[in-house]
């Protein structure tokens, strides 16, 4: 019996504990890919340029392209995070002649910017702007961690598309589900659901966004082709040809000119 006793208790001694409950594997899977995108580099990423060529889809055609210029810059959040704070502002500018007309969207508004003046732009693509937002994965990684009610549920290894992926879904306070799919290898991720409803027809709406084609950006891994998926048909695509990132991008390339003139909201 004391034999027994002795050697249960060796085993106790040298078993290491290595359970880790669904939300723990999740934040280490979170944890790694943050680290894999760059660490503190993406982490204090403050701004970024992406330009390239822009497609759109229509019924899986193409009904759209051109050259596109994309402006981000973060804004600094509220601590401790507040949930659907937006804390970003975007620029985005299409065709050569960036001077022809922008859309903008900066402190919860958006407009489409041309000659004419600035047409508010309507409730509804306002709305899915945002909801696009708090929904993507680099914005999570980079503005949303610690944010009261954000957990990170692991739910296994699979092969998805030719890949070991490490599946995490991220929920939020509001009951946001988004399912990322990060490389077993690389810890990024190249895919992302979510599911939401349409805030008139209550219709469900599955969106899928992949990421292809990893750059290092000063430090910040960057995803150089972005397509997104609507339903389970193509809406748009990006490839990009550069990549910038810390360009210390100012406060008028986000907003109005004191006197532009403001045209009437599109219903």
């Amino acid at each position: 019996m004391k034999f027994f006793l002795l050697l249960f208790s060796l085993v106790a001694v040298i078993t290491p504990v290595t359970a880790e409950t669904i939300q723990e594997h999740g934040k280490r899977t979170i944890d790694e890919a943050v680290a894999a995108l760059g660490g503190e580099a993406f982490l204090n990423m403050a701004d970024r340029i992406e330009t390239g060529r822009a497609y759109s889809f229509y019924r899986e055609e193409l009904s759209g392209l051109s050259i596109a210029r994309i402006y981000t810059r973060y804004l600094t959040r509220p601590e401790p995070p507040v949930p659907d704070y937006i804390g970003v502002r975007e620029r985005q500018t299409f065709g050569k002649n960036e001077e022809s007309g922008a859309v903008l969207f900066a402190d919860g508004q958006g407009f489409e910017v041309s000659f004419r003046g600035a047409r508010p732009i309507p409730d509804k693509t306002l709305e899915r702007y945002k909801e696009s937002t708090l929904r993507n994965i680099f914005y999570i990684l980079r503005q949303r961690l610690g944010e009261p009610g954000l957990i990170f549920e692991y739910r296994g290894t699979d092969v998805i598309e030719n890949q070991s992926a490490d599946i995490v879904d991220i929920t939020d306070a509001t009951n946001r589900i988004v399912t990322v799919y990060f490389g077993q290898i690389t810890h990024v991720p190249f895919k992302q659901v979510t599911v939401r409803r349409d805030p008139e027809t209550k219709l469900q709406i599955e969106e899928v966004t992949r990421f292809a084609k990893y750059r290092d950006v000063g430090g910040v891994m960057w995803p150089y082709d972005i397509q997104r998926e609507r339903n389970g048909e193509k809406i748009y695509q990006m490839y990009s040809d550069s990549v910038a990132i810390n360009r210390d991008l100012k406060d008028d390339l986000f907003t109005l000119p004191s006197n532009m003139k403001i045209l009437k909201k599109q219903k």
